[in-house]
């Protein structure tokens, strides 16, 4: 099986590559990035490119593909609504067209979150934008195509989060987290259990095409 990850320098896609990088069924590994990450392993290819709205300038990279593990986001926080959606709906469904034309049988995992907002219409800003793009997703011919909406995600082995006061707050809060993964097993998962749950559903299709929180731990289970 050959993976495209888009993200894998953030905290959750820094967990899908570390699963697709063990997995024994995937032998291939294309990673989009826009600097290097530094990571070396033999199925790895990582592609350096900095224009996320066109990819055709790297287009032949990105052929030959089963599935695409979309990690990329960015926190909401201080930013409009154009200059969001510019990275949340635009990036992705400018990746996505580009992988369709070369991977007509593709699985597309999106990651998007917990509250998303399917109407297009509510108050919150980034959840009406995830909505956008999860229903543009969901419109487009994909073999499959999967919207996964994380609660609380718990960073393991190391992984860190891009954004400075995401690290501090996941510094400080690890026992605590710990805790509520025990409390609360069904809205509290970490970046492994999340990215082998992403790699499950892009491997073996699930019925679901919006893996809410409750279900992303149980889903590499049901689908073994």
């Amino acid at each position: 099986m050959n993976i495209a990850i888009f993200g894998a320098s953030g905290m959750v896609g820094q967990g899908a590559m570390r699963v697709c990088l063990n997995d024994p069924e995937v032998q291939r590994v294309v990673s989009v990035v826009r600097a290097p990450t530094g990571i070396r392993h033999g199925k790895l290819r990582e592609v350096l490119h900095l224009d996320f709205l066109d990819f055709a300038p790297i287009e032949n990279e990105l052929t030959d593909l089963d599935a695409c593990l979309y990690c990329l986001g960015v926190s909401s926080s201080g930013m409009n609504e154009a200059s969001y959606a510019r990275v949340i709906y635009g990036f992705t469904i400018a990746a996505a067209n580009t992988l369709l034309r070369g991977n007509p049988s593709l699985s597309f995992v999106f990651v998007s979150g917990a509250g998303t907002d399917s109407t297009e219409r509510g108050r919150v800003m980034w959840a009406r934008v995830k909505g956008k793009t999860e229903n543009a997703l969901l419109a487009m011919p994909f073999r499959a195509a999967y919207m996964f909406r994380p609660g609380i995600i718990q960073p393991l082995d190391g992984i860190e989060s891009k954004t400075p006061s995401y690290r501090i707050l996941y510094r400080y809060s690890g026992p605590l987290l710990t805790l509520m993964r025990h409390i609360f097993p069904r809205y509290v998962v970490t970046t492994s259990e999340l990215g082998c749950a992403m790699l499950a559903a892009a491997k073996r299709s699930t019925e679901k095409r919006v893996v809410e929180a409750k279900d992303i731990r149980a889903l590499p289970g049901q689908l073994s």
